[in-house]
């Protein structure tokens, strides 16, 4: 048994641990913005993995090794899954690869295995569901048991058809990958470009983002296409095997990758992804890797699954591809929050089909943890196809005219002091009013996940900080399509009397449709420092406006159940610096939300519990019935645990309801639901 020191200091990592895939998560799934690399992404869950599997007692149900993706965003109605879209298990490594293959033999005594190997999409998980035959309904993978609607986005993919060519009778839901071809993603890019937007980091993001669209024409443009590989529910009984499956999908007109093969064994699979590494970068499409599944349903079957991975697949992982180059220097950049970032500036180099010249050091101690100089020889990658990565140094062909690098004493952009906090890996300018942290506040607020300007991109930031025009946030809501025009040179009037661009009016008018965003948007897009997306909905919830937010105390933000320490510290810390309250001013003037949206008084019995809504409603959508709950006090969540108050069951409701009733929660029907609103109201 661990001494208790030592447990202590598990604990402490396993709870820092969960903090940051829980971030990277929301980053990943809900914003379509990944801020790390898949590599480091998996490495951060192998080390979760591994202490909880050395400490079993302190793992708890919210942990990210207990679920699959993230929660699905509140801007799109859930789906529950009538199965749950697992994900895979991952083979880093040939070897890996072989224990699987070890594994499975093993446990099916036989040696003598089929395999189904089909190229791994970059793409996004996504389920589509036919009745009689028509498509009715699409929707994201979210957290494996409740997806995100998006069907008329996913209706918008035209290689989908909108009748099967055979005979379905009842509902059939077909699970694929959404994805977006790199020449449809390079021109995505270069519209956006021409635009004044920022372009998507790689097609992923832009599959992602454009599955996510409010505006079904805005995923019509995006392009998309698909591959199907499952049958979630329904479709024949007849076939025994998952190639059959797939034959079944090609029958009835849907798409399935050409380049999937059904293979005689465990040496012919691994034959498959050497030939599909070495032939990846001439596809039309980003594949990561190869999925490798046991070919017969009922070996899938007796093999079984984990709580998160079907036993009888796998995800075998293209290693990252190598190359070398020089270190040319290493140069410091500024973030929104002041951090004080090391960036490595290269000779370019063509990486995984890529020109590569810039990659990220993160901070100082990662510097000197790999001892990367100036004037270094260096191995590099782009980790996961995507982020470009220095593996090391090549120590052997140092000259002695490599230059250590240093963490500046000045800010690179403003002079002001930098200084790194103790315990902390992060340096920082002390400066609020550095330039670059203002621009980088300033795309921050206008995103997406903030206040989700549209058109309010990098270029448009960069325009309107050099005029002078824009100090601040709060700025931005002073400015008119005419002033937009004069400042930003792409959303200048044409000359030889052509129309102006639309461009100028259509980003005033987005401004101005901001002011309407609710409280938890504006709280998110100050960039208080620890304050995610998350944090700033049960804020908003809980005090119901800025300025009582502002006035409260350590102790009184410490006591709210998701509010620790450290994140209570840098609220209280924001709102004490009068150059912030001087902003929030400014934005309260230009007419900018400042409150929650208000409900109806209501008696104690409704407010404050956490609701759970399974089954089909008839009388309200699933969204609706949980904006109710919320805006009467309560919490929607979207499974049940025994923190659960009560379950709202509607017709075929599934396991939810079962649960609910084995925990003794409160099971209520819809009527009961609604009168139980018309009753505290």
């Amino acid at each position: 048994m661990a001494s208790e020191p030592k447990r202590g200091a598990v604990e402490r990592r396993i709870a820092d641990l969960r903090e940051t895939i829980d971030q990277h998560n929301h980053c990943y799934y809900v914003l379509d913005s990944p801020e790390i690399s898949d590599a480091e992404y998996d490495r951060l869950s192998r080390e979760l993995i591994e202490l909880e599997a050395a400490e079993p007692g302190l793992v708890t149900p919210d942990s990210p090794t207990q679920r699959i993706g993230a929660p699905p965003s509140d801007a799109f109605a859930p789906v529950e899954h009538r199965t749950r879209m697992m994900s895979l298990a991952n083979a880093d490594s040939q070897a890996e690869l072989d224990a699987f293959f070890a594994r499975v033999e093993k446990d099916l005594e036989e040696t003598e295995i089929e395999y189904v190997c089909e190229p791994k999409m970059d793409g996004v998980a996504v389920a589509a569901i036919y009745e009689d035959g028509r498509y009715v309904r699409g929707a994201t993978r979210g957290d494996g048991s409740v997806g995100e609607d998006i069907t008329e986005n996913i209706r918008t993919i035209r290689s989908l058809p909108l009748r099967l060519r055979i005979e379905a009778p009842g509902a059939v839901e077909v699970r694929g990958e959404a994805y977006i071809g790199i020449d449809e993603f390079k021109q995505i890019n270069e519209e956006r470009l021409d635009e004044g937007d920022t372009p998507f980091a790689n097609p992923r993001n832009a599959a992602a983002g454009s599955l996510r669209q409010l505006d079904p024409k805005v995923a019509a443009a995006r392009r998309l296409s698909t591959y199907l590989f499952a049958l979630g529910q329904g479709g024949p009984a007849a076939f025994s095997t998952q190639w059959g499956a797939l034959e079944w999908l090609k029958s009835a007109g849907l798409p399935v990758n050409p380049r999937s093969e059904l293979v005689a064994d465990s040496k012919q699979a691994s034959a498959y992804c050497r030939r599909l590494r070495e032939s990846r970068f001439g596809l039309p499409y980003q594949i990561d890797g190869v999925v490798i599944k046991v070919n017969r349903l009922d070996w899938q079957e007796a093999l079984g699954a984990t709580a998160k991975s079907p036993r009888w697949a796998i995800a075998y992982k293209f290693p990252p591809e190598e190359q070398t180059t020089t270190v040319i220097d290493i140069i410091a950049g500024v973030g929104r929050t002041g951090a004080v970032t090391p960036t490595a500036v290269m000779e370019p180099v063509v990486v995984a089909g890529v020109t590569v010249s810039r990659a990220t050091l993160h901070n100082e101690d990662e510097v000197r943890r790999k001892d990367i100089r100036s004037g270094d020889k260096v191995v590099i990658r782009r980790a996961g196809d995507v982020i470009p990565e220095i593996v090391g140094p090549i120590v052997s062909e140092r000259t002695g005219d490599e230059k250590e690098w240093s963490l500046p004493l000045e800010c690179p952009e403003c002079g002001a002091r930098v200084v790194r906090p103790s315990g902390e890996s992060v340096a920082r300018c002390t400066n609020i009013a550095c330039p670059k942290q203002i621009f980088e506040r300033l795309v921050h607020f206008g995103s997406r996940g903030a206040m989700d300007i549209e058109g309010f991109g990098p270029a448009v930031a960069e325009h309107l900080l050099t005029s002078g025009r824009v100090r601040d946030v709060a700025d931005i809501y002073s400015l008119s399509a005419d002033d937009l025009e004069a400042i930003v040179p792409h959303f200048a009037k044409k000359e030889n009397g052509k129309e102006p661009p639309k461009a100028a009016p259509k980003l005033a008018r987005a401004i101005v449709a901001s002011k309407k965003r609710p409280l938890e948007k504006v709280l998110f897009g100050l960039g208080i420092r620890h304050v995610g997306s998350g944090t700033a909905e049960i804020l908003a919830a809980e005090f119901k406006e800025m300025d009582a937010l502002a006035g409260a105390d350590f102790e009184r933000l410490q006591a709210i159940e998701e509010v620790g320490p450290k994140i209570a510290e840098s609220i209280e810390t924001f709102f004490q610096e009068q150059d912030n309250r001087r902003v929030i001013e400014k934005l309260r003037a230009a007419g900018v939300t400042m409150e929650a949206k208000a409900g109806p008084a209501l008696a104690p019995t409704l407010a404050g519990p956490t609701w759970v809504f399974t089954g089909s409603l008839s009388g309200l959508s699933r969204a609706e019935a949980q904006s109710l709950v919320k805006e009467r006090g309560g919490r929607a969540g979207s499974s049940v645990s025994a923190a659960t108050d009560f379950v709202v069951a509607g017709s075929e409701a599934g396991g939810k309801l079962d649960k609910a009733r084995k925990l003794g929660i409160k099971v209520l029907t819809e009527a009961e639901f609604v009168k139980m609103l018309d009753d505290k109201d």
